[in-house]
């Protein structure tokens, strides 16, 4: 890492463990074989996968056969929410499902196609101010023909938590198939599947000090899903590719060790997440904390500053040697207010100055407070950069 700069980014990516790139490296070139050959380089190559298939499984507490390996959350998500979609209108002819407007594009977007196109009833469950869905919404607004309740678990713009374990029981108990994005949450939360009582649950290996480029769905086992990759067969037939041994065997490490070490890094990490609330909200005239005040990641602090063009004030700190977010890495350079924050009711001229400020396993009092003595006059810069540019 660039000791020059201070990363404050984590919730938009990772760096690899070193542990898990060590383990990673001989499946690059010693141990390069296709798993579905059946030759002894693809026979090795086949037990590194089944070997990492039952790690995540042991983490996740589930079987083997329930883990799906993708190239990403957004994959995972994509076929958690398409393939039960399509596969609930097969069965029994539901058409209608539910998620919430503050969802990850790669919910939001999957779900807004399955209406443009296939013609599913896409219905949004009303969040709280802080992001924050109440249980007995998810239960009140259940229909017969409902094919799936999609609920992120912990949200990568405002880091609330959703109560998902009550929302898996409200829906097991209608027999309705429950995904959630625990993209964000799996790094810092319990991912323990049965007690979440989820049916979908999808993951990012880059969020966890895993790599880039591989994800994880539980999809549990009597769940019914469509392919929406069609090919070779592999994984059980419903995401056809040749496997990334390298990548699965590194995203199965990093999900061990996240799960050995957690409790750990949540007390890392967490007072300088405080510290970062309690100063800029205090330094910092119209400003405010978005998402919950309590039930947020552990790690993650996130702002709305009135006045202030959020690309504007990204910029400005990245030239100064911090590195931040608007919000989603996968929208940087929208100039348009956020999605997210307007749907918790905030206006325009807040939701366009969002920042948020993430930190992770090398993150120190002393960057946390370099950070904090230069935002205020960052900030302030932003402000008069914003104002000068809509006259």
């Amino acid at each position: 890492m660039d000791r020059t700069k201070i990363y404050l980014d984590y919730a938009a990516t990772t760096p690899v463990d070193p542990r898990v790139l060590e383990c990673m490296l001989p499946y690059f070139r010693e141990h390069f074989g296709n798993p579905s050959s059946i030759h002894a380089f693809g026979q090795r190559a086949e037990s590194a996968l089944e070997n990492a298939r039952e790690t995540v499984a042991d983490t996740l507490n589930c079987v083997p056969d329930e883990i799906i390996f993708t190239s990403g959350g957004t994959e995972s998500d994509n076929l958690a929410l398409r393939g039960a979609a399509l596969a609930a209108r097969k069965l029994r002819g539901a058409n209608h499902i539910l998620i919430t407007p503050v969802e990850h594009h790669a919910v939001l977007n999957t779900a807004r196609q399955l209406a443009e196109l296939f013609g599913f009833e896409v219905e949004f469950l009303p969040v709280d101010r802080y992001g924050w869905l109440d249980p007995q919404v998810v239960h009140d607004h259940l229909q017969p023909d409902t094919a799936l309740v999609s609920v992120i678990y912990a949200n990568n713009e405002i880091g609330t938590i959703n109560p998902i374990r009550e929302i898996g029981h409200i829906c097991r108990q209608k027999n309705i198939p429950f995904h959630s994005d625990a993209v964000q949450a799996a790094a810092y939360l319990p991912v323990k599947v049965d007690e979440l009582q989820v049916d979908l649950l999808s993951l990012g290996s880059h969020k966890f000090y895993g790599p880039k480029g591989v994800g994880i769905l539980y999809a549990r086992k009597g769940t019914p899903l469509t392919a929406t990759q069609t090919g070779g067969g592999q994984e059980r037939g419903l995401r056809a590719g040749t496997s990334n041994i390298p990548y699965i065997v590194g995203s199965a490490e990093a999900l061990r060790i996240a799960d050995q070490e957690r409790s750990r890094r949540r007390e890392h990490v967490q007072p300088m997440r405080d510290q970062i609330i309690e100063s800029i909200l205090e330094r910092i005239s119209d400003s405010q904390l978005t998402g919950h005040p309590a039930l947020r990641l552990p790690n993650h602090a996130s702002f709305a500053f009135r006045h202030v063009d959020g690309n504007f004030l990204l910029m400005l700190l990245d030239s100064n040697g911090f590195a931040c977010s608007s919000g989603s890495a996968c929208k940087v350079g929208n100039p348009e207010p956020s999605e997210v924050l307007l749907a918790l009711g905030l206006e325009a001229d807040w939701a366009l100055g969002s920042l948020r400020v993430t930190i992770g396993n090398d993150s120190t009092f002393e960057q946390i407070n370099k950070f904090i003595k230069f935002l205020p006059m960052v900030v302030s810069r932003a402000r008069s950069l914003t104002a000068y540019s809509t006259h």
